[in-house]
Parts: structure tokens; C-alpha cells; sequence
């Protein structure tokens, strides 16, 4: 081994980088606000039926207008289309980036969509960093509200949806310290009896498909349906990873040389000796720890993309998801489940004459905390006028 090569090694002995927040560290950021950031980790561009197939296989979306190409061509869309919280798949909606070594917690998006993602699109996608605050917690203290804009334009430089969505920075070393999660038992002891509900919940969802949900037959009050995920496994995060992606994944030398032009995103996992990313808190416990966790946790995205999941079983084919919002408030760690309901709060014909539906959401996870509260607008086909949201988008 050569010396620059071992001194290169050496470089990655050292646990996970150590980052703080402090006036020098937060006067760098302040003067990347409002630029325009580079996309390093896009994954899907193109919206072709392997990418789709792939990514609602990831989130466990059954829906057969995503995957079935039969199905498809009897509805309005003619052909398979990507689900809307498919553009997570493109990239997270943010991009890491300031503070080297502060944690990034993805904490929440708020989407606005404009037009359906059509079998073969190409996807372009922007960041923009839009500002930040500074706040205090009582997971580690001082921290970091970071906000960030994605938009995502289509080959004919369409825009297709935007969302903004913010993020959590926190000083690894001050959520340790803090330790305010320790005290969950992980894995969860779940009895057998309790599992086998679970997993019937999980099969027995309601896809409404080509039965088409009218605005008039809609009533405020009424309950949305629920998915259900859970206990989340490991494979569950490997399915997720390889339909989106939200994690720099590299291997063997491709990521090392990539870990030797940023030291900061990797670290020495101690209990295998493999260069890990920071990122890879998702799934291994020598990632989680360090940033303060007990256990790995899901990904905010995939947690969102179940969220977008029960808005679409819900609405069927003829339906529009127009505007969406959750907050990411507790981690949803392996061996822990999910149930994501919704109401009906309102409905409603807004300014641009749509056929709208409120819907109020909640992911509930078995310590009946409520881990993303949120909230969604739905556009549907009024029977009585004869029209629909698809007849201006398509």
C-alpha cells in the first residue's frame, strides 16, 4: 500500500463526522440562502413503466393503474402513468448541502401538482435553498430549520408540481448526549395475535381504481379508508431504496472514490468495517446511533409516498391530487407500524371552478403517536356539471 493511499484510508477511521452550529458555521450558510443548488443524487429521470413498477413495489402500492399495462390503456390516461409521489424517486426534494457534519432530518413537504406524470416523461428537476431559523429543541438543542424549494419540469419544460419542504439540522454529539428517544423498546414486542392484525390490515386495503368517486356522492365527515404499513423490515427499506433511492447508493469502488472527494458523507460502520453513508441511518444501527437515534428509522419521503398512497387509493383513476402537506414529527423505526387514515373536513368548488375535497390525515404508529399529521386537497368529477380534473390536465 502506498503512503497516499494508507493516508487516504486513514481518513475514514475516524465515526461520523461531527459538525456544530455555531456563528461562524450558521454566517457560511446564511450566504448560500437563495441559490440555486446542484442535484447530485438524482435517480429516476426518465418515467418509463420499469421505473414506476419498481418504485410503487418500493412503497408497497398495489394500484394496477401504475404497473398494469391492460389495465391502463381502459382508462383516461390511456397507458401506465407514474403515481404523484413518484417525484420522490427523482430525487428527495432536497439536497444535502452547508453545516458539513450537522445532521439532516427531511421533516416535511408541502405540494402543490399541476400535471400528471405521463408513461416515458422525462423529469428535470431544480433545488433552490430558500432560507433557514434557528431554533431550540429538546432533541439536541440548538438546531437548524432549513428550507429548501423542488420544482420538476417535464421534456417540454412543463412544470409538473413543486413542493417545499424543510428540514431538521442538529449537532450529532448534542442528540446523543440528549438521548430523548432511548427510552422506546426497540424492536417492538409484538405478540403474534397482534401481528397477524397488522399484517390482515396491510392486505385488506381498498383500491378504488376505475369506480369512479363523484364529488356529489362525498360526504364531510367521512372516513378515508386506511393503508397500513408495517412492522417495517429491512427488506422494506431495501424495496424502497431500489425504486427511490434516497440514499447515495454506491458500491465497492464507485463508492469509495466518491468517499474520498467528500470524507463528510461516509463514515466506518464498527460493526462491519465497511465505508457507510451518513445516510444509511435508514437501515443500520452503526449510522443511527451516532446521529442520536436507537434504532434506524424510515425515510421521511417513504413515509410521505404512503401518505400520497392513501390519497390515491381513495380518489381512483378519475381523481386529482391537487395540493398536499404532512409533517414528520416522530421517527417510525424498524419493527414499528403505521396505520395512515384521513377524513373528509370540506368540499368545496375553489377559484378555478374544481370540484375540491378536503381530506385531514393522520400516520398513527402502534404507540398511537401521531408520527405525520397533515392535510390534502382533492379534485374530483362533479356528475351533475359533467366535468372532471383530467379534462384540463390530460
Amino acid at each position: 500500500m502506498t503512503q497516499q493511499s494508507q493516508e487516504a484510508r486513514e481518513d475514514f477511521v475516524a465515526p461520523m463526522t461531527e459538525g456544530v452550529i455555531n456563528d461562524v458555521t450558521l454566517e457560511a450558510f446564511r450566504r448560500r440562502v437563495g441559490s440555486d443548488l446542484h442535484i447530485s443524487n438524482i435517480f429516476n429521470t426518465e418515467a418509463n413503466k420499469d421505473a414506476i413498477r419498481k418504485f410503487a413495489d418500493g412503497i408497497g402500492d398495489p394500484n394496477p393503474l401504475w404497473r398494469d399495462d391492460e389495465y391502463a390503456a381502459g382508462t383516461r390516461y390511456g397507458a401506465v402513468v407514474a403515481p404523484p409521489n413518484w417525484y420522490y424517486s427523482v430525487y428527495p426534494t432536497w439536497v444535502s448541502q452547508g453545516l458539513p457534519g450537522v445532521h439532516a432530518f427531511h421533516s416535511g413537504n408541502d405540494w402543490e401538482f399541476y400535471k400528471p406524470i405521463r408513461l416515458n416523461d422525462v423529469i428535470r428537476p431544480v433545488a433552490t435553498f430558500t432560507g433557514f431559523d434557528v431554533k431550540d429543541s429538546k432533541f439536541a438543542g440548538k438546531m437548524v430549520m432549513e428550507y429548501q424549494r423542488a420544482e420538476f419540469f417535464n421534456q417540454n419544460d412543463e412544470l409538473l408540481a413543486k413542493t417545499d419542504l424543510w428540514l431538521v439540522r442538529t449537532e450529532r454529539k448534542a442528540a446523543r448526549d440528549t438521548g430523548k428517544y432511548h427510552h422506546i423498546e426497540l424492536p417492538h414486542p409484538w405478540t403474534d395475535d397482534e401481528l397477524e392484525r397488522v399484517e390482515e390490515d396491510c392486505v385488506s386495503e381498498e383500491v378504488r381504481g376505475s369506480k369512479t368517486r363523484f364529488w356529489e356522492d362525498v360526504e364531510v365527515g367521512e372516513n378515508v379508508p386506511p393503508v397500513i404499513k408495517g412492522p417495517l423490515g429491512v427488506t422494506d427499506m431495501i424495496a424502497y431504496c431500489a425504486g427511490a433511492s434516497p440514499v447515495q447508493l454506491l458500491a465497492h469502488g464507485v463508492g469509495l472514490r466518491l468517499y474520498r472527494r467528500h470524507p463528510a458523507w461516509a463514515f466506518r460502520d464498527p460493526n462491519t468495517n465497511a465505508l457507510e453513508p451518513t445516510s444509511g441511518a435508514h437501515y443500520t444501527p452503526g449510522a443511527a446511533t451516532p446521529a442520536g437515534l436507537p434504532f434506524p428509522y424510515d425515510v421521511g419521503a417513504q413515509r410521505h409516498c404512503w401518505i400520497i398512497h392513501l390519497l390515491t387509493n381513495w380518489m381512483g383513476d378519475e381523481g386529482w391530487l391537487k395540493k398536499n402537506y404532512a409533517e414528520y414529527r416522530k421517527f417510525v423505526y424498524l419493527s414499528d407500524a403505521v396505520w395512515i387514515s384521513g377524513k373528509v373536513t370540506a368540499k368545496y368548488v375553489d377559484d378555478d371552478g374544481e370540484h375540491c375535497v378536503d381530506i385531514e390525515h393522520h400516520a398513527v404508529n402502534q404507540r398511537g403517536e401521531d408520527t405525520a399529521p397533515g392535510r390534502s386537497t382533492v379534485v374530483l368529477p362533479s356528475r351533475d356539471k359533467g366535468v372532471g380534473p383530467l379534462d384540463s390536465r390530460l
